[in-house]
């Protein structure tokens, strides 16, 4: 290997530092004479903290920054939240490595230790900037009243905090990486709400032709977590779903084949379309595209169809 340096591109945001810092400790771990530099970039979803995610438009929100710098050459990698990565990913970039996945649960961050969203009181005031959160929670518990929350982790907490509402939801990756578990009510399992497309894993893209860092990056690949992924975001971008969307996937990868559980949910939660299938770790764009399929035959297509009329109206 003729180079031994690698630039990390980065969000600014504790969280995101935590994230690139993580990838350098892996690397530096299996290469001890690399050079790893990180620099901060700010994407647009940095910036705009006034408007929730869904009215903002979410293609490339958290991202397209980070990836003209990987296209004008002046990073190597970007080190993304793999849930806030779009399924079209640009031309001459490619994800080359995904670390293996933190638990994937929402957790409940209440007033009150070991709350649950069952025990929450009637007409309880809930906070999140996800229309997936927000649609679950919903389906649930119709009678609590959901507000808006955007900003980084230890942001959200503090409003959370310093407010009269009664809980919020994060996702327990991003509590527990920045070591704020003790806020944590309880942890709300997948069987009540399905986390985001991704969620829990790191994706790290970089240039197709950049064979030195694909080279590098071969060795902390999570290979479970890669084929997971790759199903999850086969049924999301079979969809057409983004953050405007309510839509919620976690595959798993069992020594009995690949498992796959989706749901498509009306924005107020009124209606849902859920169904896990079975398929084959050869294949796993196979099987998110087949289940995503069988949700929109389902129904889930009206209310796609109805969100997205909304968006362009």
């Amino acid at each position: 290997m003729k180079k031994n340096k690698l630039i990390i591109g980065s969000r600014g945001s504790e969280l995101a530092l935590w994230q690139s810092n993580f990838v350098k400790s892996l690397l530096k771990k299996n290469f001890r004479n690399l050079d790893v530099e990180i620099k901060i970039i700010n994407t647009k979803g940095d910036k705009i903290l006034d408007v929730p995610l869904s009215k903002i438009g979410d293609k490339g929100l958290f991202t397209k920054e980070l990836e003209n710098e990987l296209l004008n050459g002046s990073i190597d990698l970007a080190v993304h939240s793999l849930k806030d990565l779009q399924t079209e990913i640009p031309k001459g970039l490619k994800i080359a490595a995904v670390t293996k996945r933190h638990p994937v649960e929402d957790v409940l961050i209440s007033k009150k230790r070991k709350e649950t969203i069952y025990d929450i009181k009637q007409n309880a005031i809930v906070a999140t900037g996800s229309l997936r959160r927000k649609a679950q929670l919903l389906h649930l518990r119709p009678d609590i009243n959901i507000v808006e929350l955007r900003g980084n982790v230890p942001t959200r907490i503090n409003k959370f905090l310093n407010s009269n509402w009664d809980a919020i939801i994060l996702a327990r990756a991003g509590v527990e990486r920045l070591k704020l578990q003790k806020h944590i009510s309880s942890i709300i399992s997948t069987k009540d709400i399905l986390p985001a497309v991704g969620q829990g894993a790191l994706g790290i893209e970089i240039r197709e032709d950049n064979s030195f860092a694909s080279e590098i990056l071969n060795s902390i690949n999570d290979e479970k977590t890669f084929i997971e992924i790759i199903t999850e975001r086969a049924l999301l971008k079979t969809l057409e779903g983004g953050c405007q969307v309510p839509i919620g996937a976690y595959a798993q990868l069992k020594s009995n084949g690949l498992y796959l559980d989706a749901v498509v949910a009306s924005i107020d939660g009124s209606i849902t379309f859920r169904k896990l299938l079975r398929g084959s770790k050869n294949n796993p764009e196979k099987l998110g595209e087949k289940l995503a399929k069988q949700l929109l035959k389902a129904g889930a297509s009206e209310i796609l169809k109805n969100i997205y009329n909304k968006i362009e109206s």
